[in-house]
């Protein structure tokens, strides 16, 4: 051993202790990587106290002087966290991401999800919620699956504006079932309608569709409900929780089974992640729903109380006759979810949806006026929307990346022939002197 490596072993110690598990050397331990993938040095400092370790941390932290301004969305969102979420969250008696098997011992767990249930129902309008799952994309898998259950077909139609991250989660999903998918092509950032109105027929499952897309447009799915209810097939809506503040819910219109992503509700974006899926249904598809589902009661005296009502999950019941192998419901982050809902209450979701959008809208004026720049009006659009540059989009985001913005997601790495376009993103966070400098220095990029 060099002596200049921190050791708290000797070299004859570390030999007893190699001899014991049967191997001759250090080396030979790791033989099993690969050299390419080896350390080629463990030259550790020094052990530290625990104070002294808390010092290192913020004088290394003191050094993160770059701070990023972010107009990444797709998907996940830099929106502002109430206080009261990070403190109601952290108590002791919540502070827990599982499931309680021993309902007459948590009922102070099982009525906060039970609460969470109905949020997500008023939210979505929709008649039932579980008690949440993973994460957006594992919820539009989870509900594909419910429509193969309830119908018992094997096709199913995908827009191709939906999330291409929940189209991949879905393609594993199914990848070794007897279920053809079908992809349409967008037209113009939107749904082909009139593509989909010709492959409905009674061999289709389910469409999935989301509102707002992956461009960031809108769209009225009525009519299309109609049309998917004709051939006895069900609809399913991903959508963003913060847009429902304005938009048209789910429920209105027509919609079957409504899932999305629960990041957007106060959880913080950390590296992506931990988050939480939600999904709500018609009350007819219950049975259909995977996890397990939170319900009211009433002990023998009367009192209130929660119960697991439904638990359909393997773990649960004999596998055949479950509805998912989902085995954690994110509970701790489906109850930050719940606390963001209300500490802002019905007025303050309306609020700080139509924020999201006045300031995109003002984002949008601006861009627009930058030469070569277009700003794509196929739809209306959220806080999220599309622009067409005069250049490559990725190298226009790596030279604002230097500038400490991040200015969107490029589409080209997911649809071909999109190697110009652009989708910015802009939350409530986003002040105008951001904005404003976003459009300069995208400007001047454009003229490098």
């Amino acid at each position: 051993m060099n002596d200049s490596h921190y050791c708290p072993h000797t070299p004859e110690e570390i030999r007893e202790m190699l001899s014991v598990i049967g191997v001759a050397s250090v080396e030979e331990l790791f033989s099993a990587i690969p050299a390419g993938l080896r350390a080629k040095t463990f030259n550790l400092p020094p052990g530290l106290s625990e104070f002294e370790t808390l010092d290192t941390m913020k004088a290394i932290a003191a050094d993160n002087s770059a701070c990023l301004t972010s107009f990444v969305g797709g998907g996940y969102y830099d929106h502002l966290i109430p206080a009261a979420v990070d403190h109601l969250s952290g108590r002791a008696e919540f502070y827990t991401a599982y499931t309680p098997y021993q309902p007459e011992c948590s009922q102070g767990t099982l009525q906060a999800l039970f609460e969470y249930q109905t949020a997500i129902c008023r939210l979505t309008g929709m008649d039932v919620s579980n008690a949440s799952l993973y994460d957006g994309g594992t919820a539009c898998a989870e509900a594909v699956m419910m429509a193969l259950r309830v119908t018992g077909r094997n096709r199913v139609i995908v827009d191709g504006c939906l999330n291409p991250f929940s189209r991949q989660v879905l393609k594993t999903y199914l990848y070794n079932l007897d279920v053809e998918v079908v992809e349409i092509a967008p037209l113009d950032g939107t749904l082909n309608r009139a593509e989909l109105a010709g492959l409905l027929d009674q061999s289709v499952a389910a469409v999935l569709v989301q509102n707002p897309n992956f461009f960031g447009c809108i769209e009225d799915f009525s009519v299309l409900a109609q049309q998917v209810h004709a051939v006895d097939a069900l609809l399913i809506a991903s959508v963003y929780p913060i847009s429902l503040g304005l938009l048209v819910t789910p429920g209105e219109m027509g919609v079957d089974i409504t899932v999305g992503d629960g990041q957007s509700l106060g959880n913080p974006l950390s590296f992506g992640g931990p988050s939480f899926g939600f999904i709500a249904a018609k009350k007819a598809y219950i049975r259909n729903m995977p996890g397990r589902i939170i319900g009211e009661t009433v002990d023998k005296q009367g009192r209130r109380g929660f119960v697991l009502t439904l638990q359909a999950r393997e773990q649960h019941i004999k596998r055949h006759k479950a509805t998912s192998n989902i085995c954690s419901n994110q509970g701790l982050c489906a109850l930050r979810g719940l606390i963001f809902l209300s500490s802002i209450g019905r007025q303050g979701l309306v609020e700080l949806a139509r924020l999201n959008r006045d300031k995109a809208e003002y984002a949008k004026a601006q861009l627009a006026g930058i030469p070569g720049v277009t700003v794509l009006q196929s739809a209306a659009t959220f806080n999220e929307f599309t622009i067409f540059l005069p250049k490559a989009a990725d190298g226009v985001v790596m030279e604002l990346l230097k500038k400490g913005i991040m200015a969107g997601v490029p589409l080209g790495q997911y649809y071909q022939g999109s190697e110009n376009c652009l989708v910015l993103t802009v939350t409530e966070k986003r002040s105008k002197k951001e904005i404003d400098r976003l459009v300069r220095e995208l400007e001047v990029a454009l003229c490098n």
